[in-house]
């Protein structure tokens, strides 16, 4: 102890003990730094390689109309064929792309809604009891998934001033949303095309509202239509409705859709337009012809001769 102390005590002591120390911050450093710079390097990999993926599928989906730089197309007359996607936003590729309107098969006045393509379609079924079959469907959606995270982020990274993102998942969750309030803006803002249940409606020039009352229709693809305004929509950004108000929207529908029908038949929720015209038709037809059977004269019985 005292030859310890006595050479802690000389004067070159300390230099020893920092440069000790500096030493081992060295090693330690060394030992940990190739190891974040790998994964670095596997992460700047990994990203490119999924552009690349998503430049592929864009070219083969969807360049021939939009054109190879995504700055759309227009005819000899200058008339648009299809509209530019430099700046539309992850949000507008995935409604689009989701809900099977892009890529589109024939032009028209509107897009319908139809199952996605198989590069995109992620509402593949996996529930099968096969172990066999449930895997190869559970894989093929999990690519499917990532096919259509690679074209949103490639079309993304074309523009400088990327459009609305994908929502969040507590965004669009209709258990947090209110739904009387929801109820009160949808009838504001969507009935007019959608109907007051979300049962959609015929529009001016060949386009129409889309049902919203079915389960396919998801609460991100309602939160997307609303940011994006596709086709004949209006955009609703967040300074029109808030992202509080758009949840209440989705709860309402949510709602809407899973309440029963005690009547038996539904008749398109539309109330009592269609319910009376039911009335009339059916009800009313049958007594008025009821009445003309009991009312009617029997034939007389021929004389004979």
């Amino acid at each position: 102890m005292k030859r310890f102390t006595a050479w802690r005590r000389r004067p070159w002591a300390g230099y020893a003990v920092v440069l000790a120390a500096l030493a081992a911050i060295g090693v330690i450093y060394a030992g940990f730094s190739p190891r974040a710079d790998r994964a670095e390097a596997a992460n700047a990999t990994q990203a490119a390689a999924d552009l690349k993926n998503g430049q592929q599928l864009f070219n083969k989906n969807c360049a021939s109309c939009h054109g190879l730089n995504a700055e759309g197309t227009k005819d000899a007359k200058g008339h648009a064929i299809a509209p530019s996607l430099l700046g539309v936003g992850a949000a507008a590729v995935d409604f689009q792309v989701s809900t099977g309107r892009m890529p589109a098969m024939n032009p028209g006045a509107q897009i319908p809604r139809k199952r996605p393509i198989t590069d995109f379609d992620t509402t593949i079924k996996t529930d099968y009891e096969d172990p066999a079959k449930r895997k190869a469907a559970e894989e093929q959606k999990a690519r499917a998934e990532k096919n259509l995270a690679d074209l949103r982020n490639y079309i993304t990274s074309l523009s400088a001033q990327p459009g609305p993102g994908i929502p969040a998942g507590s965004e669009v969750d209709p258990s947090k949303g209110n739904v009387a309030l929801g109820g009160k803006l949808f009838r504001t803002n969507c009935a007019q095309c959608h109907n007051f249940t979300g049962q959609g409606g015929a529009l001016t020039g060949g386009k129409y509202a889309p049902e919203l009352s079915k389960s396919d229709v998801t609460p991100t693809q309602i939160y997307e239509a609303m940011l994006t305004g596709p086709q004949a929509m209006p955009v609703f950004n967040d300074t029109t409705l808030t992202p509080q108000d758009k949840q209440a929207i989705i709860a309402y529908l949510v709602q809407t859709r899973e309440e029963p029908n005690p009547g038996g038949s539904g008749l398109g929720r539309i109330g009592p337009v269609t319910e009376g015209l039911a009335g009339w038709l059916v009800g009313i037809g049958l007594l008025v012809l009821a009445a003309m059977w009991i009312t009617a004269k029997k034939p007389k019985k021929l004389k004979k001769s």
